[in-house]
């Protein structure tokens, strides 16, 4: 009875929809960037799923349907572009220059430091699409070679990691600019930086929210050649 259930996918569908909305909650009362509602359900959906036994394919019955939906969201990234045209159109160059060195870089320094530390290819792989949102960066990491799996981890820590340290890193480079600003959070951190970008400012948000779209686009277009040209990936 309780294995029917769970293997229905209304089951998978509905645990990480209430884990999201209690994830929400949490971060709301407590504002600690490492509590992101990302994360956090995350961690609820993992902690239920050992404490009950419940096999992961069950849970995967409805996952799936949710991953499904990342395609959508992919697409909805078009929206926050066209929303902020008159800002891109206003400083075109600069926001295209920094969006462009932005992405090169994560990716050259990320696969450079997993192939010092010698990790396999395809980690590496996996690691290489981290700082741009995770429809795209699966969709990349996978056309690579990659794990999607990996790197729908770390592009949560990555987004975490850039909620918390970017603010403090900004201040003590004295980087005040909001356009400045929310180029370095979309950039890096992705969606979960651009929340952070919002509580920074109007103009940080809106600024951050246009990095998440061209960066992807940028890492997506780039990352191929980058891997064959400088790593002969």
């Amino acid at each position: 009875m309780i294995d029917s259930i769970t293997a229905n996918p209304l089951f998978g569908i509905c645990i990480t929809l209430a884990a999201y909305a209690l994830g929400v909650k949490i971060y709301s009362r407590i504002r600690i960037s490492i509590l992101h509602p990302v994360l956090t359900s995350s961690a609820i959906i993992l902690v239920i799923i050992i404490l009950t036994g419940i096999p992961l394919e069950n849970y995967q019955n409805g996952g799936w349907i949710i991953s499904f939906m990342l395609g959508p969201a992919t697409v909805a990234l078009a929206v926050p572009l066209y929303r902020q045209f008159q800002v891109l159109k206003a400083h075109v160059v600069v926001i295209m220059v920094s969006i462009t060195v932005g992405a090169v870089v994560s990716i050259i320094s990320t696969v450079a430091f997993a192939k010092l530390l010698g990790l396999p290819a395809d980690l590496v792989l996996s690691l290489s699409p981290k700082s741009v949102t995770t429809p795209i960066a699966i969709e990349v990491s996978a056309k690579l070679g990659g794990l999607p799996s990996i790197t729908a981890l770390s592009v949560v820590f990555t987004g975490i990691i850039g909620a918390v340290t970017g603010p403090w890193l900004l201040k003590i480079l004295r980087i005040n600019h909001p356009t400045a600003k929310g180029l370095a959070m979309g950039t890096a951190a992705h969606a979960i930086g651009t929340s952070r970008a919002l509580e920074m400012g109007e103009n940080e948000g809106a600024v951050s929210s246009l990095s998440i779209g061209l960066a992807a686009i940028i890492t997506a277009l780039s990352a191929p050649y980058i891997l064959s040209l400088l790593f002969n990936i």
